[in-house]
């Protein structure tokens, strides 16, 4: 039976079948005999599984499909490279800012995009709390993200604003939730998910504290699609980037970087850099390109040190 993983928890795989069935699973000897440098199994598998025991949901799983994308880091500890895969097959990552309460940081939401596009992961932007300033002077704020070309959803958890229209877009997609402390994304994960009762602090932080969660996990959407709940990406090393990197990461410096004089053109002080005119042009918003400047700069330190 087709399926596709849940949870892993020591030895034990919760899978999902494709019929709508919760089996409880191993994976059989010969798959964990494979040579391998990569997590063998994560939740977001694809997976075949053969029933042991029926009345009791408990089964084997005997293969498992190729990933089409992962979301992974190198294997702590390990002495060659061997990569762990916190989350297999995501569409998309969830990032979580709060219109108010905390007053936003939008230095904060360029770093989660940065690191967002730096796993080659789609991202979008969702706005919380907008019961508390309205939602025009959340788009004051935020607005300059959609000129990026990110897609920017307004809501309130609380009053149930813009949920329906979030429903609509997570449908049929595996979407990895972030965002700081405060954003209220548990809020936001149990209105879509009335009855899951998810406790506060259980979701994906990037930054620093405490994270609660210890493996990741797949959450069905009674629309379609899953909703993953996940260890932080502050483990993921998705801060180590490289000076001449990080223009990749702001898609509106990427779109000019191939029209400057230099192909490895930094735009912080070569000549006929197209994106240092574009930005005297006011064609670059000045804070992306102050965020640009200061994630440059952090970058390149962290490469000195």
């Amino acid at each position: 039976m087709p399926g596709i993983v849940l949870r892993v928890y020591s030895d034990f795989i919760d899978v999902l079948t494709d019929e709508g069935a919760r089996w409880q699973c191993k994976v059989t000897g010969r798959l964990k005999r494979r040579r391998r440098r990569t997590t063998l199994i994560a939740a977001g598998d694809r997976v075949q599984i053969k029933p042991v025991d029926e009345a009791r949901r408990e089964g084997l799983i005997t293969d498992i499909l190729p990933r089409k994308s992962a979301l992974s880091r190198r294997r702590p500890g390990a002495v060659s490279a061997v990569e762990d895969v916190i989350l297999a097959n995501p569409d998309e990552i969830m990032v979580v800012f709060a219109a108010a309460e905390p007053e936003p940081d939008l230095f904060l939401l360029d770093r989660f995009l940065v690191a967002a596009e730096s796993s080659e992961i789609p991202s979008f932007i969702v706005i919380n709390k907008i019961d508390l300033t309205g939602e025009d002077h959340a788009r004051a704020i935020f607005g300059l993200y959609e000129d990026v070309g990110y897609p920017v959803f307004y809501v309130s958890a609380k009053e149930g604003v813009g949920v329906e229209a979030l429903r609509k877009h997570l449908k049929d997609h595996i979407t990895v939730v972030a965002g700081p402390s405060g954003a209220g994304k548990s809020s936001l994960i149990n209105r879509l998910l009335p009855g899951l009762n998810l406790r506060v602090g259980a979701l994906m932080r990037i930054g620093k504290g405490k994270h609660t969660t210890r493996w990741a996990q797949l959450y069905p959407l009674p629309s379609g699609g899953f909703i993953a709940d996940t260890p932080g990406l502050r483990e993921l090393g998705l801060w180590d980037i490289r000076p001449n990197e990080l223009s990749d990461y702001f898609p509106e410096i990427r779109a000019l970087a191939p029209h400057c004089r230099f192909s490895d053109c930094t735009h912080i002080n070569e000549p006929g850099c197209a994106v240092r005119e574009a930005v005297a042009r006011g064609e670059i918003h000045p804070h992306r390109w102050q965020s640009y400047l200061q994630l440059f700069e952090e970058a390149s330190e962290t490469l000195s040190t």
